[in-house]
């Protein structure tokens, strides 16, 4: 009986210094293949229960597929891809492909390989010093970059291998392999890559505060995770640790690097950080907007005012649309990207059959569809707080490009997108101008929910909010207001909250 053939081994990469060269620039690689030194092998890490580097199969199904191809790609990685299953399937994953690597020409003789990807948008911000309390190591490894470019600039001992299942050296090179990242990269969003960037610094320092060797960093064992975890519990909100755990499952996986955890353990070590959490990381209760605090508020904001014409358009559309706050507003003024942020352009005007007229936001790139994006609407409202009206006056005294950030507005001889801070740092002095409290950002979100829940079923508020659970019921709990009319002994109150919690098929 013959002997089973060892795995894989990986390869010790001997230019790690070097920093990650976009693919445009063909001058930039080596077209040689990766032999430059002995294989390494690792010994299989322990673990009862693995998330293996299969996993993958389920990150890039996501960005390429429906959710439903995704969700047989995870649990079986072995079924036949959409290319297998024949000219139907073929025909679904070519659109899918073409709808989120970008275009391609049109056309019987067009390429369907290697086709252009999506790079990341250049941003002129430097890094910040790091805070002495998280200064990694001086190493080739780590450059200094920014939060969002660690999970691609920071590179491991050991890379991804050039070789087959019987350690032979493949005819892959270098670009084809620099390929495979530089599609990875496109499962998460922006956002994400810098929460998990964040993670990886704080890893990092760990592992050197601990005396972790490179090599020992990754693939990570089980002990060492384990004791990452446990060490920055207490010190951080479970949330945060939760993320940053999963930073360095997504670098590993990102490298090519095998990701074995005991997934039972980690859940386990997860929910007990999350109970020890300090109490300094726990959120406050975000109270709600609501339409008489909008119209307060609006009262100290001059709306011929570039800025607070922009702010206050912001404000209505997004309590009326219940969208996120970062979906129509930038976290920073040099982070505004056209593919990921919405525009004048993304703005239509529907009417339906009965004449009832809408507008409609199409928000490029969103949380949960960071491909297609989503559209959210509002109609016209009675009373000051009409998004309508705002956003007219907006339009009008800032003229905002086509293609630049919605709210824009007028600064010196030019545009400035409207951030997040600013946004909130108007409406606070606003606020306290009215002699009210200044509220969280997401408590537009919050009471646009709890305003429409007045008068509109449930599930259609559900769909309102673009909830894929009932995730939204839990701002109930936190705000009795909203079914106080619905507990009071009158009979005839059962009826009508009958009629707007439960759907039409059940009543």
């Amino acid at each position: 009986m013959s002997a089973r053939p060892p795995a894989p081994p990986f390869t010790h990469d001997m230019s790690l210094a070097r920093t990650i060269q976009p693919t445009n620039h063909p001058a930039a690689h080596s077209h040689q293949r990766a032999s430059s030194s002995q294989p390494h092998r690792f010994p299989n890490p322990s673990g009862t229960s693995s998330l293996t580097l299969t996993q993958i199969s389920a990150d890039l199904s996501y960005v390429l597929f429906e959710k439903a191809r995704h969700r047989n790609l995870s649990l079986n990685p072995t079924a036949p891809t959409p290319t297998e299953e024949g000219p139907r399937s073929t025909t679904n994953s070519s659109d899918a492909v073409k709808n989120s690597l970008g275009k391609r020409k049109a056309g019987k003789n067009r390429d369907r390989f290697d086709a252009s990807l999506p790079e990341g948008s250049e941003s002129r911000t430097r890094p910040t010093p790091y805070s002495s309390s998280l200064t990694p190591a001086l190493s080739p490894l780590r450059p200094h970059c920014l939060a969002r470019d660690r999970l691609r600039l920071w590179k491991p001992a050991y890379t991804r291998p050039n070789i087959d299942n019987l350690g032979r050296q493949n005819t892959v090179t270098t670009e084809d392999v620099e390929r495979i990242n530089q599609l990875i990269i496109n499962a998460w969003t922006p956002k994400t890559l810098e929460s998990y960037g964040a993670g990886l610094l704080v890893y990092h320092v760990f592992c050197n505060r601990k005396d972790i060797p490179e090599e020992q960093r990754a693939p990570a064992s089980q002990v060492l995770m384990a004791s990452f975890v446990s060490s920055i519990a207490g010190a951080y909100a479970g949330q945060s640790v939760s993320n940053y755990l999963y930073g360095v499952r997504a670098w590993h996986i990102l490298h090519g690097v095998p990701w074995s955890i005991n997934e039972p353990e980690m859940e386990a070590l997860l929910k007990a950080a999350d109970k020890v959490a300090p109490s300094t990381s726990k959120r406050k209760k975000r109270r709600p907007y609501t339409p008489d605090f909008i119209t307060a508020v609006q009262r100290h904001l001059d709306l011929n005012d570039p800025l607070d014409a922009a702010v206050d358009a912001c404000l209505s559309t997004t309590f009326y649309t219940a969208a996120r706050l970062g979906e129509f507003t930038v976290p920073r003024l040099d982070a505004f990207w056209p593919e990921e942020h919405i525009k004048p352009s993304d703005v239509r005007h529907e009417t339906d059959r009965n004449g009832l007229k809408s507008t409609v936001f199409h928000i490029p790139r969103t949380k949960t569809q960071p491909i297609e994006g989503e559209d959210v609407s509002w109609s016209a409202q009675h009373g000051p707080t009409d998004p309508e009206r705002s956003l007219n006056n907006h339009l009008k005294v800032n003229e905002p490009p086509a293609n630049g950030h919605l709210f824009a507005y007028k600064y010196k001889n030019t545009h400035r997108p409207l951030t997040k801070p600013k946004f909130l740092q108007r409406l606070a002095k606003a606020a306290r101008d009215a002699d009210l409290d200044p509220l969280q950002g997401h408590g537009i979100r919050i009471g646009a929910t709890l305003e429409y829940l007045r008068g509109i079923p449930f599930d259609v508020v559900k769909v309102k909010g673009r909830w894929s659970s009932d995730a939204f019921i839990l701002y109930l709990t936190k705000h009795a207001q909203i079914l106080a009319p619905y507990m009071q002994a009158i009979p005839e109150v059962h009826e009508t909250f009958m009629h707007l919690t439960m759907p039409r098929l059940i009543r």
